[in-house]
């Protein structure tokens, strides 16, 4: 294992307990530092991204780098805005370290806290998208977490830049550990950081599958994410027409490219036959290409609609492109059979105006959201009012679902006594446990 790589995970450990106890003022001077970084370094940015995209162009064309990884790897005004209002975010957002969970007096004068602190230091791994430096440097300095950061070689430059410019951010606050934050760039990092497992508390990888499951597969530090986002709409038989129409379609073609985009539709058979031919016609002029079973595909036919057969291995698929299968069931249990069976646990919809069924599509679909006459898309930390997020875990421990800055958190205990032994409250004549909850914040006093 390389020494530097050792080196800077150290510095960033060592970092993290002066990062930790850091007040919330100075945290937040230090956001407003790096938004106002990536707002005058926007041609710096532009420029370095302007770079990797022409290089990522040779790639796909090579067929070494997929249409969905190239969309992720663009960043221009837009997405640098969207990067600023992320960090602006996270300032207004309460700051997690410290707070008292909950409080027990276990007995006159002897009283246990359980308090909110901050993992250590996070292992941050992904492709393409540079949007996750700041996103993630962002919730990870306002929740006192260090962070090594590894992203792919194709937005090597715009990571980079990002990079120096959020850090220098940081340093201009007189004081500020800005060695919490270490960015990697070789291949043989990524081997580095998943042997670490004496340094690094926790791994976030972002990206494919089959790179996500990688990092699954080698490493004995926890990782937090999801391999797949096969994401379903339902369209109940009590669905309205119209809204049917607007949630499927925004569910498939707003971003395609993306881990929340809907990749099977399924409709009620009482539906398809009025739902179906006005659905396939717009998703059709949006470019979406359309797998169908046997029932969709005859009605789609009947109505001029040309469809494709889909296969079983479509019903297991993330196609992260304008690619849509559809089904036609019987009812909603056959519906949430579907989803549980095939679905990746990620987001799944139903358009109902029959609110029992709703709720008992709820009830039964086992995913870390669930949405009720919404598009899946707005499974996302900064349309969940978290900032911006680390990503979505479909795990069902610690965090699931579009995770914050609450994902990034543990807690201790602590326990205030006055010279309290545990003799006293052992054997014959013991004193008796009160356990009673307290309402207050824990003092030190």
């Amino acid at each position: 294992m390389s020494a530097d790589v050792r080196e800077r995970v150290r510095k960033a450990k060592e970092a993290y307990i002066a990062l930790m106890s850091e007040s919330s003022t100075r945290k937040n001077e230090a956001l407003a530092a790096m938004a106002a970084a990536l707002d005058s370094g926007r041609a710096q940015i532009i420029e370095a991204n302007a770079q990797d995209m022409e290089a990522a162009e040779g790639l796909l064309a090579d067929g070494k780098l997929t249409p969905a990884l190239l969309k992720r790897l663009k960043v221009d005004d837009a997405k640098i805005d969207e990067m600023i209002a992320g960090i602006r975010d996270v300032s207004g957002l309460p700051d997690p370290v410290g707070r008292t969970l909950s409080a027990l007096e276990l007995d006159d004068g002897l009283e246990l806290y359980q308090v909110s602190t901050p993992i250590g230091l996070i292992g941050v791994i992904f492709e393409s998208r540079p949007d996750v430096v700041p996103q993630i440097m962002a919730l990870c300095l306002k929740s006192g977490n260090a962070t090594i950061f590894k992203g792919g070689s194709e937005a090597r430059r715009s990571n980079r830049a990002l990079f120096d410019l959020l850090t220098g951010a940081i340093a201009s606050v007189d004081g500020m550990p800005s060695d919490a934050f270490q960015l990697m760039e070789t291949r043989d990092d990524v081997a580095a950081m998943l042997d670490l497992d004496e340094h690094i508390d926790l791994i976030i990888p972002r990206g494919s599958n089959e790179f996500v499951r990688y990092i699954q597969d080698n490493t004995r530090i926890p990782v937090l994410g999801h391999a797949d986002g096969i994401c379903h709409v339902y369209l109940d038989e009590h669905a309205e027409a119209a809204k049917a129409l607007e949630v499927a379609l925004d569910s498939k073609v707003q971003y395609a490219a993306v881990c929340n985009a809907a990749e099977t539709l399924l409709v009620h058979a009482a539906a398809a036959p009025s739902l179906l031919p006005p659905l396939a016609e717009a998703l059709a002029s949006k470019g979406v290409e359309l797998r169908c079973d046997a029932a969709s595909k005859r009605i789609l036919l009947d109505s001029g609609t040309e469809a494709l057969d889909a296969t079983e291995e479509d019903w297991d698929t993330e196609y992260n492109d304008l690619i849509l299968s559809i089904k036609v069931v019987e009812g909603m249990e056959e519906a949430v059979g579907h989803i549980n069976a095939h679905g990746s646990g990620h987001t799944d919809a139903i358009v109902t105006e029959d609110r029992a069924r709703a709720e008992r599509f709820v009830a039964m679909v086992d995913s870390s959201s669930v949405m009720v006459n919404a598009s899946t898309r707005f499974a996302d930390g900064f349309r969940y009012g978290k900032g911006a997020e680390v990503g979505i875990s479909t795990n069902k421990i610690h965090a699931r679902g579009p995770v914050g800055m609450e994902g990034l958190m543990i807690y201790k205990y602590v326990l205030l006594g006055g010279g309290h032994v545990v003799k006293d409250y052992a054997g014959k004549g013991a004193r008796a446990f009160k356990h009673m909850p307290l309402s207050r914040q824990l003092e030190i006093r």
